[in-house]
């Protein structure tokens, strides 16, 4: 399911078999191409995500923050978010990133990090992306399964 009305409305008569959330979280900078690129990327990858596990996920919006802001402030932010997100109540909160800098402070963050190496650019429609998507994209799933 995802963070559109449709599927709210189909959320309320099964929130007990939906206990998990994955949130998209990107680094904004408008005058950076790779940001942008990464963001659909990872968009990519949090919409199969869903799809392949549709019916026990909820995609949250993503969580966008400037790069230049102090880590801790967001640590803050993102952790409040998750305290929102736990009392709905799902019990997995899954954060999706090619920022690395998450990883330095995972221990802070009151979610399971999932932390991707970074995409720089390439064309979204090559077979090769395409693949490595795919692959990545089970590996995640295979990921988020062992938490269940």
């Amino acid at each position: 399911m995802k963070w559109r009305s449709s599927d709210l409305k189909q959320y309320q008569n099964a929130k007990e078999y939906i206990d998990t959330v994955i949130i998209p979280i990107i680094p904004f900078q408008i005058d950076l191409e790779m940001l942008a690129f990464q963001s659909e990327v990872l968009t990519i990858f949090a919409n199969e995500i869903e799809k392949e596990l549709a019916g026990r996920v909820m995609l949250m919006p993503t969580y966008s923050y400037l790069k230049t802001v102090d880590p801790q402030s967001e640590i803050n932010r993102i952790n409040a978010w998750i305290a929102n997100i736990k009392e709905q109540p799902f019990t997995n909160v899954f954060l999706l990133t090619f920022d690395a800098n998450w990883k330095k402070n995972e221990k802070e963050v009151h979610g399971h990090l999932l932390w991707l190496p970074s995409v720089k650019s390439g064309n979204l429609q090559s077979n090769e992306m395409k693949a490595m998507i795919r692959d990545q994209t089970n590996q995640i799933i295979e990921l988020i399964q062992v938490y269940w």
